[in-house]
């Protein structure tokens, strides 16, 4: 049987698999198939959209493997997930749909595409694919998901974006809280851990056909990863997490990237002792530039409650204070080493006006404080059927649209710009840095992070390009930065982003060439200063 996965990419609470990532389900499936003894093939939905001979080659496939669902929608720049109406334009001899997309189908859209072939396996979906697998070609076989990752493993090589990819590492599944309105971890009942022996293997796995980017993703709260379940709220374990930090290091000594995901605010303010020895795990074990991303998801005590969030305002800003005093520390990329994220969604049970002027008034607070925020994401509620917000449904959503756009317009405005001067000061080098799209003269980059900054590099630079810049300023929620610019041979618009004015770059121009960088100070004289630090001879 001829098998092909194709990837449409997911975007959950506690899993991204959008490019430079990779989730882990490609990776299981991939193993699972290779388990049962059938070879498969993996593409993904940009290769499919862009090439028309995949297009044709999928259409020879017996069965296609279609992974898709973005339960939390973002802006993407290294891929674009298949969407639900794309997915009614796909046709293949007989195709199985998995993954979080399943959450969002009505009735209707499950009878449509069952018609159109489809085969719609309940999400989570791989114990449920494995049997389905195993009863088509009669065999009998014992599920096994940590088997299945490592014989996966080789699936990166495949990817479009290999070597350049971040693998999310899943090291449990499931929220000990549970409560939230909105969020669809509860599917995925009490946590459910992965042994650390298997986590292990699977980073030495994907470490030995080359992967140097990590991201030990996929849980709810890495505080509590093999953490003491006997208490309400999950005791850390600090010794744990500190053998195990020393073993990933000891197989695989040559990562570049080590990064987390999310964590429970709730986590760290419950245990402080456990939490900050963990903390300080993390930046000792972890690379710089990481990002731990917390669920505030409002500021307002009323929304708090009718919602049953995990962590209040109190608890938030203790993490956040506690994460700033150890973290802030810039590293050897140009970055703090480990700062707090914070989410907001808008639209939940007991949201009123007044609700948007209270998250507003917590982040100026934050920035009043002088703490640092790494990013600041805010997003509209998803519904979700089985969750209690589909009740309320999108009623709050529509009718708080003007204060939404108002909150965020403030936020970008009024915070994020100020967040990032102080977070990457003008001058401030940003190393390794990958180039992934270009407009006209600016081109795109980022650093293989968790969370990375988006940085438009002023020059025309080829994709998978890896630089060293220097900030010279910001936008919103991202800042343009140049290479050392050599002073002779520079062109006209790549001078007019230093930070001088077009006056004294018209000064530069005409004085040129010059034999040494004294040449240059000579002929700027005070304002060689401003810019010294982006210029060489």
């Amino acid at each position: 049987m001829k098998v092909a996965i194709l990837d449409g990419y997911v975007d959950e609470p506690s899993c991204l698999g959008v490019p430079p990532y990779i989730a882990p389900y490609p990776r299981y499936i991939y193993g699972m198939l290779k388990y049962l003894k059938i070879e498969p093939d993996y593409y993904t939905i940009d290769l499919y959209r862009q090439n028309k001979k995949t297009r044709e080659k999928l259409n020879n496939f017996d069965l296609v493997i279609v992974i898709a669902g973005i339960a939390v929608p973002g802006k993407y720049l290294g891929g674009n997930p298949l969407s639900l109406k794309e997915l009614y334009t796909l046709s293949f001899k007989k195709s199985i749909l998995v993954g979080p997309i399943i959450l969002e189908l009505t009735k209707k859209d499950q009878k449509n595409l069952e018609y159109l072939g489809y085969e719609v396996i309940d999400f989570p979906f791989e114990r449920k694919l494995f049997e389905y697998l195993i009863n088509s070609i009669k065999h009998e076989a014992k599920f096994d998901l940590d088997k299945f990752a490592v014989l996966g493993s080789e699936v990166v090589k495949k990817h479009p974006e290999f070597p350049f990819l971040i693998c999310e590492i899943e090291s449990y599944r499931g929220c000990y809280w549970r409560k939230c309105s909105f969020c669809i971890e509860r599917i995925h009942g009490k946590p459910k851990m992965r042994g650390p022996k298997a986590v292990l293997a699977e980073i030495e796995s994907l470490y030995k056909v080359g992967i140097r980017h990590f991201r030990l993703g996929r849980q709810t709260d890495f505080l509590t990863y093999m953490a003491d379940f006997n208490y309400e709220t999950p005791k850390p374990n600090a010794e744990f997490m500190e053998n195990f930090h020393r073993e990933i290091w000891r197989r695989c000594p040559k990562i570049k990237v080590l990064h987390l995901d999310n964590i429970n605010p709730k986590t760290i303010a419950e245990h402080p002792k456990e939490s900050e020895k963990i903390i300080k795990t993390i930046i000792i074990h972890q690379t710089p530039g990481n990002v731990a991303a917390m669920g505030l998801e409002s500021a307002d005590d009323k929304v708090i409650r009718q919602n049953k969030l995990a962590a209040d305002v109190d608890e938030v800003k203790f993490a956040i204070r506690l994460v700033n005093k150890h973290g802030r520390l810039v590293g050897y990329n140009g970055l703090p080493y480990f700062l707090p994220g914070i989410n907001f969604v808008i639209g939940l049970k007991g949201e009123t006006k007044e609700t948007f002027e209270k998250n507003f008034e917590f982040l100026k607070e934050i920035m009043d404080e002088g703490l640092l925020l790494r990013r600041i994401n805010i997003r509209q509620v998803k519904i979700f059927s089985n969750t209690p917000m589909q009740k309320v449904g999108y009623k709050n959503v529509n009718k708080h649209k003007r204060f939404f756009k108002s909150f965020k317009r403030r936020v970008r405005e009024e915070i994020d710009k100020s967040m990032l001067k102080r977070l990457v000061p003008i001058g401030r080098k940003l190393t390794d840095l990958r180039c992934e799209d270009r407009d006209d003269k600016i081109t795109y980059a980022r650093q293989l992070a968790t969370y990375p900054l988006l940085v438009g590099v002023v020059g025309e630079y080829e994709k998978n390009t890896f630089l060293d810049v220097k900030v010279v300023d910001y936008g919103m929620r991202s800042i343009t930065a140049i290479e050392a610019l050599n002073i002779n041979s520079a062109k006209l618009w790549q001078l007019e982003f230093l930070p001088i004015s077009k006056k004294l770059v018209t000064r530069i121009i005409l004085n040129r060439p010059y034999k040494s960088i004294e040449d240059v100070k000579k002929v700027l004289k005070d304002d060689f200063s401003k810019i010294k630090d982006f210029i060489y001879v």
